[in-house]
């Protein structure tokens, strides 16, 4: 039997565990935190917890649209300015366990399957050997296949240290007991801008400071415009072209430092600065894992790294930082390890998903790939205005794009800005991942009235005869 050890309890390492079981292999995980990682503990699951609460709260913003009131004056006319309130420690009560719930959920999962945990941080001695401190001793678990699975943490500066009070990772930020008087998020990209929009839902004042020129620059342009729009229209100050220097705290308040000299004073801050790879204590250099500059792991499309028989999958490589990306390779390095089917990770069939309000969701070539000549493309975009279902809902923000190859039409990629765009770009993600064409995506029936009407029109606009 083929002994599997599995450093990191995260997504790519439960599910590879999960693989690896139901592949008749002993399954050893190792985990110091808990199982589900940060993607369940301190970020996916917590995060978009957060955000589902403030997602209520944005909903509030068309009810007078929808001849919805909230309170009543004493003459009996409609009181409009009647306020909903968030409890921020209720809210983030329930934040924790639900997290806790859901790692909980899945140890007793592995544990059903047969796969032995073990608590205590593992290393590396040599490609077939991990070493455990279970912090009473020291614990050997020996292994013909092993996957490195450790994640990764909040990126810090010397100039901007978190004190778990005052300035914050997004990992600390579920301590807080009662409402940031005014937050001030540094960094715009996907975690910032997550961040920045939930709290602003849930009514907290905020200001965005972004290095970059506009919010989410490593997404759609035109669906980070619609972003920005609506925090300023939501009363965000957004700081563009706006590097910190520094951030340090005063008192009960804290001073953001910019490299142009200005300053921005809050009661909170909030890093957002990106990640670093947990891989300086694992000894990789013992089993022969070439890491890059930044401490990541190099893997190859079926999770190799440069030793063999030793597999790395998850945030540690920096490949895509996505729960679902690091769940799939973990996947594939099982597969590949135990000479089941595989097919190597194509990152073009990834979709994602900004958890703002609204969402914004993308898969397959970009427009910035197109633009920049990298693929040959059509585009259509319809904004969701145009849409009924839109229209009965309140909805004011918003647009469906679809890329598709000239000639063939072949869909090859897409963005959703909209209310769950997450669950509308799954159509968009079929028709990408099935080499789908326009009319095929067109010619399948949507209900109407409904979101998804506008994936469908999109298609119909690209057919060519």
């Amino acid at each position: 039997m083929t002994h599997v050890a599995i450093i990191g309890g995260g997504p790519g390492g439960y599910e590879a565990a999960l693989v690896a079981a139901q592949l008749e292999a002993e399954v050893t995980v190792v985990d110091t935190d808990g199982i589900g990682g940060s993607a369940v503990l301190t970020d996916c699951v917590p995060s978009k917890t957060l955000i589902a609460t403030a997602e209520v709260m944005t909903q509030t913003e068309v009810a007078g649209e929808l001849g919805i009131t909230f309170g009543v004056e004493p003459d009996g006319s409609a009181d409009r300015t009647a306020d909903a309130s968030v409890d921020l420690a209720a809210v983030n009560q329930r934040v924790l366990g639900l997290a806790d719930a859901q790692s909980k959920d899945i140890a007793q999962r592995l544990e059903r399957e047969g796969v032995t945990l073990v608590r205590g941080h593992g290393r590396l001695d040599g490609p077939e050997k991990v070493v455990v401190d279970t912090g009473s001793g020291e614990q050997v678990v020996e292994a013909d296949v092993v996957l490195v699975a450790t994640g990764a943490a909040p990126r810090t500066l010397p100039s901007a240290q978190p004190d778990g009070e005052r300035i914050l990772t997004w990992e600390q930020v579920y301590a807080l007991e009662a409402m940031p008087e005014h937050l001030v998020v540094v960094g715009s990209g996907v975690t910032g801008a997550e961040f920045a929009g939930a709290y602003n839902a849930l009514g907290c004042e905020v200001t965005l400071v972004s290095s970059r020129d506009r919010v989410l620059p490593g997404e759609d342009a035109d669906a980070a415009e619609v972003l920005e729009q609506v925090f300023h229209r939501r009363g965000m100050t957004v700081l563009g072209k706006s590097r910190m220097a520094g951030v340090e705290r005063r008192g009960d308040s804290v001073l953001v430092s910019l490299e142009d000299g200005r300053t921005v004073e809050g009661s909170h801050c909030l890093l957002a600065l990106g990640s670093v790879p947990n891989t300086s204590s694992l000894a990789l250099d013992t089993a022969g894992v070439t890491t890059d500059d930044g401490g990541f792991v190099k893997v190859d499309r079926v999770s190799r790294t440069s030793a063999r028989g030793v597999y790395a999958a998850g945030d540690c490589t920096g490949v895509l930082m996505l729960a679902s990306v690091a769940a799939m390779q973990g996947r594939i390095a099982m597969w590949h390890a135990l000479g089941d089917a595989v097919s190597p990770l194509d990152l073009k069939s990834v979709s994602s998903n900004v958890f703002t309000a609204p969402e914004i969701a993308t898969v397959g070539w970009s427009q910035r790939a197109v633009d920049a000549g990298e693929i040959e493309a059509e585009a259509v975009t319809l904004p969701l205005a145009t849409n009924a279902r839109a229209k009965m809902q309140g909805v004011q923000d918003g647009f469906v794009k679809l890329l598709a190859r000239p000639g063939t039409g072949i869909v090859v990629g897409g963005v959703v800005v909209a209310p769950r765009a997450s669950e509308l770009i799954h159509a968009i993600s079929i028709a990408v991942g099935q080499n789908l064409t326009v009319d095929q995506l067109a010619g399948v029936f949507t209900v109407y009235p409904s979101m998804s009407g506008s994936v469908a029109e999109a298609a119909r606009r690209l057919h060519r005869r």
